[in-house]
């Protein structure tokens, strides 16, 4: 496996597998590529183009478009797509790089088409959104695209309504620096920080936000999506890309991502890194003690096993002396 380097997230250094090259996307309805999804043997992707109405592509393994859902609808700027779990495809028309609209939308398209349309409020202003996220509940959220400041993570207050506008309500914000990966639409490293894209393992245990340059995988250990992403994410560089901006899991924790064809290309590449989610992926509740009884005589443990449900393992004995060792060295570093 070639590794590209290594990132520190979820408490460890890791590994990270440098993307390889899954199939090239020739097909011009898809020349300004923005948002991804992967189910089963089918990829479902979305145009970042207004040309009068919403449709999602439906690619195979290959990057081939094998069939297209066409909705009766008229989208301003579609920009992320999101697979739940029950086939619906949630478009995030929440583009606004202008900075005009009075309110953004969600779509929810079935696979015969069939689109709900749920139009959002911002509780703040306006705002400028590319990155759509669906927690393990199913509720949506919106990852702003800030060239200033964190990206700031909205939600809708209540369950969403198609007969009149849902307010939003902002509940976290992303920090992500600036990085030397080569790659997007401009020789600036601004670019290396906007959030593009978002994506949710089939799971729920982690979610991924992109820049043009990078993705940056969060693991989610109790379902709480905007705590999960304050916290300290595996960075996943995706370097060369002309300007990235789709991402998605696949149903074996892989990560896909792609970009639009670029200026003067006729094609873009679909790029897969192998085994992405359980880079950051917390782990697992602590088994039940299946110790046989302990005999007469000997000793009993010194207090009660950790629960099952906890989502935390108990600390290991290794872990304990590196932290007595890192304590004894602060303390000698006092003394001198």
């Amino acid at each position: 496996m070639v590794v590209l380097g290594l990132f520190a997230g979820a408490g460890a250094a890791v590994a990270a597998p440098a993307p390889a090259d899954l199939c090239a996307v020739t097909d011009e309805r898809l020349a300004e590529l923005s948002g991804l999804a992967a189910g089963g043997d089918e990829l479902f992707a979305v145009n970042d183009s207004d040309d009068g109405r919403l449709v999602v592509q439906v690619m195979d393994r290959g990057c081939a478009v094998t069939r297209t859902i066409t909705t009766p609808v008229n989208p301003f700027d579609v920009e992320d797509l999101a697979l739940a779990p029950d086939g619906t495809l949630w478009v995030a028309d929440t583009g606004d790089n202008g900075k005009t609209r009075e309110t953004v939308a969600l779509h929810a398209v079935s696979p015969d088409g069939t689109t709900r349309l749920y139009r959002l409020t911002y509780p703040d202003g306006k705002h400028d959104a590319e990155a759509l996220l669906l927690d393990g509940a199913g509720i949506p959220h919106i990852v702003t695209k800030e060239t200033i400041g964190s990206a700031l993570v909205y939600r809708p207050v209540s369950g969403l309504a198609e007969n009149a506008p849902t307010p939003l309500e902002q509940v976290g914000q992303v920090r992500i620096g600036s990085t030397d990966t080569p790659g997007g639409p401009l020789a600036n490293r601004v670019v290396s920080r906007l959030v593009t894209g978002g994506a949710t393992s089939p799971d729920g245990r982690v979610v991924a936000l992109r820049t043009y340059t990078d993705a940056y995988l969060f693991p989610v250990p109790d379902g709480d999506l905007a705590k999960a992403l304050e916290g300290d994410p595996v960075r996943v560089p995706l370097p060369d890309e002309p300007q990235g901006e789709a991402i998605a899991f696949t149903p074996d924790g892989a990560l896909l991502s792609a970009s639009e064809f670029g200026s003067g290309a006729t094609s873009s590449v679909v790029r897969r890194v192998e085994g992405a989610a359980a880079l950051a992926a917390p782990p697992p509740p602590a088994p039940t003690s299946t110790d046989a009884p302990a005999r007469a005589g000997e000793p009993q443990a010194a207090g009660p096993a950790e629960p099952a449900s906890s989502p935390w393992p108990a600390v290991g004995g290794a872990a304990v002396v590196l932290v007595l060792t890192a304590a004894l060295v602060r303390r000698s570093r006092r003394r001198a």
